[in-house]
């Protein structure tokens, strides 16, 4: 059984029992929890007790000013909610933001994270071949640039995060928009926005990497043209305990391109011994 609900100013989906596994979404315009993981919930929650959290200024979540840099106030906003859950320690599963926030709890409170899967995650990816910003991050700035959002822009960005196009549907076009296009959203993403431009450098979590203890299992699309896979090589050089799997023709929803042998890796990687 599935449910949801909000805590700590989050939105959550919870299902499962067992050890806890959070699911930390991406970025973009309209992104939630069960857009980036709702159709890996109920595979996961067979085996751990699995949430899907809305991240600060997404989905269901409260949309506040950012009052730090971003990763930095997720994390904070992450360890709230698992105080309120009774969570002491979970595994993190996070995607590109996601996988930035993930970072950062690990890094700010590493007895809260256990094992940690970074699905070409922001802020550890250093882009050593590939032109910075990148085709995706392009498309992502020019969403909300004059005269304005529109479901073209978003179509267009949508389609540098999946190598398989038919996955860009009207559908998930006009769902995302829909949450894309409110004020509250819109505001949120300035807000979030400015908070990177405010203090880059507490973004760039490459510098600290070294310091994470946490078994890693990086997880890239050969075909990543948001966070190219170039990206991953000073994270698998700098993380003590990393690993890297590599996709071909996967893009940047690992998850969802790659569905079966994604959460079959995952699972092994987190329950293993």
């Amino acid at each position: 059984m599935t449910t949801e609900d909000a805590k700590a100013g989050l939105h959550y989906y919870e299902a499962g029992t067992g050890e806890a596994v959070v699911m930390l979404h991406g970025g973009g315009p309209g992104a939630s929890a069960w857009s980036n993981f709702g159709a890996n919930l109920p595979v996961f929650a067979k085996r751990f007790r699995t949430v899907l959290v809305d991240q600060p200024g997404f989905g269901g979540s409260d949309k506040p000013e950012i009052t730090s840099q971003y990763f930095t106030f997720a994390a904070g906003a992450l360890r709230n909610l698992l105080d309120e859950l009774g969570i002491e320690r979970a595994h993190l599963v996070g995607n590109s933001l996601g996988g930035g926030t993930a970072v950062r709890l690990a890094l700010d409170h590493p007895t809260r994270a256990g094992r940690l899967v970074l699905m070409a995650p922001g802020g550890l990816g250093l882009n050593v071949f590939a032109p910075d910003p990148t085709e995706g991050i392009k498309k992502l700035y020019q969403f909300g640039a004059p005269p304005g959002p529109g479901k073209e822009k978003l179509a267009s960005f949508l389609r540098t995060l999946v190598y398989d196009q038919s996955l860009v549907t009207d559908e998930l076009v006009d769902e995302r928009y829909a949450a894309a296009s409110e004020p509250d959203a819109l505001r949120a993403m300035a807000s979030m926005g400015a908070s990177f431009a405010r203090d880059p450098e507490a973004g760039m979590l490459w510098r600290e990497a070294h310091r994470l203890r946490q078994r890693v299992l990086l997880v890239w699309g050969r075909e990543d043209r948001v966070n190219p896979l170039d990206g991953a090589l000073v994270a698998l050089k700098v993380i003590p305990r990393a690993q890297l799997h590599v996709f071909g023709r996967c893009g940047h929803w690992a998850q969802l391109e790659r569905f079966a042998e994604f959460n079959r890796l995952t699972m092994d990687f987190i329950g293993s011994e």
